[in-house]
């Protein structure tokens, strides 16, 4: 029967902030030439001394929720649009249509006030055993070393290119009004009459799109009902997860979106979590799960990331940057019982020339695959009208690949510490912006048939730490919602 006929149900896990070399450059050890990842040569400088990529001394050593390289890098690198040109060509202005050297991660890093005391961050990447979750599924199924996140932008233009296809010419967080205003790929399920869920643990970054505020109420569930929604056989045709993104101080919860300097070990534990579920549901025969990244976070990644369609024409000011150029690759795995266990998913087996095509995977190839899957017409942009689907790789005839039964991982439980300095700790950028969108959001369901109100910026004052702007953002958002 095949993929395209078989599937039924597209889950998509996007966690925060990881380049691909960070978590998956040694995924295949010594370097495999039919994989694009580290050889172990690959180096930045900083003040004329080389600054070699560095994993751990011992390939064997797992990861526990107490190991300093689970938080690393840290402080959290830059993410605007000048720190990831400065990355990508060693200059906040040096955006240029020639391969970017991918030189300024170290740079970049050290530009911080007040200075990292280790300017090797960075460039720190996982050995398999640190991370077995992913590591495990990516061998088991498939994964992607030509995924690149949608734009050299922050995390929200990155999320609504997964949703939209495109940021509408906004390249930093704290630039977004709201709602947002791009057709969806939500909505158009809805108006072909597919069902969907957005499932979250605290603030869900989504609640900023327009067009599907009048359904939120009803679309929008915690973590939980995704377990229960496996397990009944109800999972929708499309779920979409997000991590904790605060520290709950309640319920003894660190986040568990991998965003540096949080800790790996729990976005592992969401992941195992993600797949045990759709493991063991009735849907499992029919069912495709990506497991992605929203953009890099200023962790180093070797390849240059190529020329791209503009989604729109819009433009980034100041700049002028035209969004014709894909951002930096991030940790893509693809999980389905059509999939060939040790797939290597690409576009381009000699490597994805920097222009001239074919496109490489990003985040609109999940809007393409919907779109091919489901039946559900023309094109949200250009740029997912260009990207390739995950439909080829899945090409086996009958689901036969069941793949592990279960994964497991060594249940944990954050330590006061790391409860107490994450919650303490000043809001970062994401928190940031998500603690404004909850404060602007309306103190209750909008009735059907009402207008959304009219775009406004992200004004709102935020709390000193992470913890407060957790407690009240959790509560406007519940209050929105209904719930």
């Amino acid at each position: 029967m095949g993929a395209s006929e078989g599937i039924e149900h597209v889950v998509v896990l996007m966690l925060e902030n990881r380049s691909f070399d960070s978590v998956l450059g040694r995924l295949y050890w010594p370097k495999d030439p039919s994989f694009e990842g580290l050889s172990g040569n690959e180096k930045n400088f900083w003040q004329s001394a080389p600054v070699p990529v560095w994993p751990s001394t011992d390939p064997g050593s797992p990861l526990t929720p107490d190991d300093p390289q689970a938080k690393i890098p840290s402080p959290d690198p830059g993410e605007l649009f000048d720190n990831m040109n400065r990355q990508l060509f060693g200059d906040p202005n040096g955006r240029n249509e020639n391969p970017p050297p991918m030189n300024g991660f170290v740079k970049d890093y050290m530009t911080q006030n007040p200075l990292p005391p280790d300017s090797s961050a960075v460039m720190h990447c996982f050995w398999p055993s640190q991370v077995p979750v992913i590591s495990k599924l990516a061998t088991s199924f498939g994964v992607c070393d030509q995924w690149y996140a949608s734009a050299p932008c922050q995390t929200w233009p990155n999320r609504f290119f997964v949703h939209t296809g495109t940021s509408l010419g906004i390249v930093n967080n704290s630039d977004f009004h709201m709602p947002f205003q791009a057709p969806s790929i939500f909505a158009r399920l809805g108006q072909c009459g597919k069902s969907w869920r957005l499932y979250f643990h605290d603030v869900p970054q989504a609640l900023l799109l327009e067009d599907i505020w009048l359904e939120a109420p009803l679309r929008f569930r915690f973590f939980s009902t995704f377990l229960s929604d496996a397990a009944n056989g109800t999972l929708p045709n499309y779920s979409f997860i997000e991590p904790h993104y605060f520290p709950d101080l309640f319920l003894n919860r660190i986040p568990n979106d991998e965003h540096p300097p949080s800790n790996v070990y729990y976005g592992e534990e969401l992941i195992a979590a993600v797949y045990n579920a759709v493991r063991a549901s009735p849907c499992w025969k029919k069912t495709l799960l990506v497991i992605t990244y929203d953009e890099h976070g200023g962790c180093f990644d070797h390849m240059p990331p190529p020329l791209a369609q503009s989604p729109d024409g819009k433009c980034a000011n100041p700049g002028n940057f035209k969004f014709d150029a894909y951002g930096v690759r991030v940790p893509a795995v693809i999980v389905s019982p059509y999939m060939p266990p040790g797939s290597k998913v690409r576009v381009a087996e000699g490597g994805v020339p920097f222009q001239g095509g074919p496109a490489p995977f990003d985040h609109t190839s999940i809007i393409k695959t919907l779109r091919i899957l489901f039946n559900l017409g023309g094109k949200l942009t250009d740029r997912d009208d260009a990207a390739p689907d995950l439909l080829g790789p899945l090409s086996l005839l009958n689901p036969d690949n069941d793949g592990p039964a279960s994964i497991s991982i060594a249940p944990s439980k954050a330590p006061i510490p790391d409860l107490q300095s994450s919650g303490s700790a000043a809001p970062n950028g994401m928190q940031k912006a998500l603690s404004q969108m909850a404060a602007q959001l309306p103190s209750s369901p909008l009735p059907a048939g009402s207008a959304t109100p009219p775009p406004a910026p992200l004004t709102a004052a935020v709390p000193n730490t992470a913890a407060q702007a957790h407690a009240n953002s959790v509560l406007q958002v519940r209050s929105f919602l209904g719930i």
